[in-house]
Parts: C-alpha cells; structure tokens; sequence
C-alpha cells in the first residue's frame, strides 16, 4: 500500500514552529483571565473611589468614610466596567437601522426581564419600565393611576416625601400612625380600611425607612389592603440593595402590585431606576409625560399611544443608566442577600452599642431588637448641635454622615417628640438652627473597622463641635 501523502493543517505547522523555537518544548497559550467571584469578603476591592483621599480641616489628606449610603451608594467596578465597554456599542434605542442600535436596543429590553426576575415578578402578570429614580417613578404612577381629585390614598406616617408628596398633591391621603419606637403599626392600616371601606383605592408603603431602616412587612400590608378591595404600591428605594425582595407573597393575596426603586442606591450611577407593576392596570392608564417614543400616530388633531411600557417612557431613554442597573443586579446576586444582611447586622449592632456608651446620646428605634432593621442608624446628642457636630465629623475624621430630617419630616418630627405647633418657628431656620438627627447608613463595603473609628473619634469631636458652635453660630443650640 502506498503511503498517503501527509497534509497539515495550519493550527499543526503553527504548533510544530511553537515547538521548534522553544527549543523542543510546546509554549502553552496563557490561560485566559478568570472573571472574579464578588463577596462580601472582598466586595470592598471593587468599589470606586473607595481609598480616594480627601482633604481635611487641617489640610490632611485621608480616604473618606462614607457612611451616607442610603442617600447614594457609590459605583463597583463592574458597574462601571459595564457602562464603559457598553458605550462602545451604543446606539438609538429603537428604530435605528444599525449593528449598533440593534445591540443596544437588544440590551435595553433584555434588561427588563433581569429587573422582573430580580423581584420575583411574573413577565405573564408583571412589566418593567424604566424611570430616573424613585420619585420619578412614583410621580409617574401617580399622575397616571389617579383619577380624581377626590380619589383616596392611605399611606403611613414612615414615608419618604417622593412616596407622599406626588400623592397630597393629587388626591386625598390619609395616614397610618407609627408606634413610638417607629415602627408601622398594620393595625392602624386595618382600622383605616376598614373606616374607610371600598374607598382607598391604593395603599402606599416604603418596604424600609431611611430614617430607623425598620422594614416594612409588606406581604402583609398587601393582604390587608387587597382584603379591603386596595391595591398596594412599594417604594423600594431602601430595600433593594439590602434585601431579597419579591413581588410574589406565599398567597395571591399577598402579592405587590406596584413596586419602585432606583438603581442609585445600588451601586450605579445616578439615573437608572424601574417601575414593576400589574400589566393590566398600567396599560389602562397613562402618565402625564409626554413625547417621542409612546405613540402609533399622531394626526393634525389627534393621536392614540403605544401600551405600556412604552406609553410610560417618552423621551430619550437613558442607556447607561440601564446597563448599570443591570450590571449592579448581577454583582448584588452573586454577593448574595443573606451575606449582605448579616454583614449590616454586624455594623448595625456594633454601632449601636457602640453609641449607647456615649453620655447624653439619644438612638432613635429599638436599640434591643435590630432584626427588621436594614444598615441605618440615626442618633442625636441632648448637648450638642448635631449639624455642628456632622460637620466636625467630616472636616476633621473624614467622616461622611447625613444631617437633617431625611425628607421624611413627618416621621422624624414623630421621633424627634416635635408636636406640630411648634413647626411654624423653623420655617426660617438656617440650617444649624433647624432641628434634625445624624444618620449613619451602611454599605456592603464598610467594615467594623470603620463603625470603631467612628466610635474613636466622637467624644473628641463632640468638645469640638461645642467649640465651634459658640465661636462660629449665634444660636447653635442643641437642635435634637
């Protein structure tokens, strides 16, 4: 038989010249880079900025501590890796006819099936829309879900003035109280259904506050209220990096209607945010937001609009702010909820201590039981101005904290045991003058370390702030 001839391919020459200039060895390819498993272990390597410094009072330079988180959350890399590498691609959202528009509107969409199953939502019963944040989310599904003035919304004393405010200025709201401790008390709920039977149409609750970071059981709020002929709205905004959420309860009956958050709060930059909610009811309503984009046609005197939740975003859409809100889902779940709220019982619990071995401290919310907490703590000193005080923290600790009333000035005015009467007298306040607390608000990357310098620095910074209050201010009193 004869030999066949031999014939090699491309990948074998390349293989034997590799093997001939290695000096008879084979080079093996390096191994591709692994992609990092985030933890909360070692989630701090990737938060931007984290070890950038900032300068102090006496011009030292220090990398902040940043305990505001419930305000904002900073960036994680892979945020804004995701951002940047998307922007490659970037392209019109619909309609365009480009490789590039294509990609983009294909991520755009695809997204919104992350956020449904983020929260648990069925894309048969559930849809996602995209908003700026949360209150423009709730203005949004205010302007379209009420109908009349007359209209009645039942909300709690705990809210924050985007989950109140959109509301007053609409309807009629009415308000379930808050026991002394802060906490929602549902049997206030239930007594005002069931005053108000067949008449409230929706029931407003924040599933945590950003004031005690009590979390509100909502599953249960959504039984009451759907057992009163309700439907229930959630503001998500200080649940969503903390908690696993769901709009599903473990009946029907238990189910979320309407749910909003942003993704500002959960480590992406300004400006993404979503909207879930009943298909059904959000396609027999529409926002007062108008523009391109929420139309089939529009003739010289009239039009009809697309269904949601096209009709609910008019305008251009914001790109960036959707890759990072689905890139921060991505990081959260892998970190994974029950790490993260063990973490922020750790932080809250040593802070707590921490503080109640301070004279003159006053911790607002149960400073025993901290399990329906998330990682919020605010707190004031009976014989300091707590303004001056925050300040001090920041120019002389690098202490980032959070000063004032929240926006949620009913329920803090509550805590605070400030009557209503006696408001009047701070409208023309400075800021100094103005009563408030400190809030310190954890994110998944602080550490004990940090809640100890906290701890380390407060006693002097409290004589510095007396200091500085009679030096600098006319009337810093003590504003708690």
């Amino acid at each position: 038989m004869k030999n066949k001839p031999i014939r090699l391919s491309v990948i074998m020459l390349a293989a034997l010249m590799a093997f001939s200039a290695a000096g008879g060895c084979f080079l093996l390819p390096a191994a591709a880079e692994t992609a990092p498993v985030y933890t909360i272990g070692n989630i701090r390597e990737y938060v931007v900025g984290v070890d950038e410094p900032v300068e102090l009072a006496d011009g030292a330079m220090r990398p902040l501590i940043n305990f505001d988180n419930a305000a904002t959350t900073p960036v994680l890399r892979p945020v804004m890796d995701a951002v940047d590498r998307e922007l490659t691609m970037y392209g019109s959202i619909g309609r365009g006819f480009s490789q590039k528009s294509d990609h983009s509107t294909a991520l755009y969409n695809d997204t919104r099936d992350k956020v449904l199953s983020f929260v648990g939502a069925d894309p048969e019963t559930y849809i996602c829309f995209y908003v700026g944040n949360t209150t423009d989310g709730l203005n949004k599904l205010a302007s379209a879900l009420i109908e009349s003035e007359d209209d009645l919304v039942l909300a709690t004393r705990m809210e924050h003035h985007a989950n109140d405010l959109p509301w007053r200025e609409r309807c009629r709201v009415i308000y379930a109280e808050v026991d002394e401790q802060g906490r929602v008390i549902y049997d206030d709920i239930e007594r005002l259904l069931t005053e108000n039977e067949g008449r409230v149409k929706y029931v407003t609750v924040t599933a945590a506050s950003n004031v005690t970071g009590y979390v509100t059981d909502v599953h249960r709020v959504a039984k009451i209220a759907h057992a009163h002929g309700a439907k229930i709205i959630v503001d998500g905004a200080q649940i969503v990096a903390h908690r696993r959420f769901s709009m599903l309860g473990e009946t029907p009956e238990e189910n979320i209607d309407f749910f909003v958050f942003s993704a500002h709060k959960m480590y992406s930059p300004y400006g993404g945010g979503a909207v879930v909610g009943l298909a059904d009811e959000l396609g027999k309503h529409m926002p007062e937001f108008y523009g391109g984009g929420i139309v089939n046609i529009v003739r010289d005197d009239s039009q009809t609009y697309k269904d949601a939740p096209a009709s609910y975003e008019a305008g251009s859409p914001n790109y960036p702010g959707v890759v990072g809100l689905g890139a921060a889902i991505d990081v959260l779940l892998e970190v994974g909820f029950d790490a993260i709220s063990e973490h922020e019982a750790v932080l809250n619990r040593r802070l707590v201590d921490g503080l109640r071995k301070l004279p003159n401290v006053i911790i607002y919310g149960d400073t025993e039981d901290l399990s329906d907490r998330v990682g919020v703590v605010s707190f004031n000193f009976s014989d300091v101005n707590t303004y001056v005080l925050a300040t001090t923290l920041m120019e002389t600790g690098g202490i980032a904290t959070r000063r004032g009333a929240f926006c949620a000035h009913p329920y803090v005015w509550r805590l605070m045991g400030i009557p209503d009467e006696q408001l009047d007298s701070f409208e023309e306040c400075t800021d100094v003058n103005t009563p408030g607390m400190i809030r310190v608000s954890f994110g998944i990357y602080n550490t004990e370390e940090e809640v100890d310098a906290l701890l380390r620095i407060l006693p002097a910074a409290i004589e510095r702030a007396k200091v500085k209050a009679d030096e600098e201010y006319s009337r810093a009193e003590p504003a708690y």
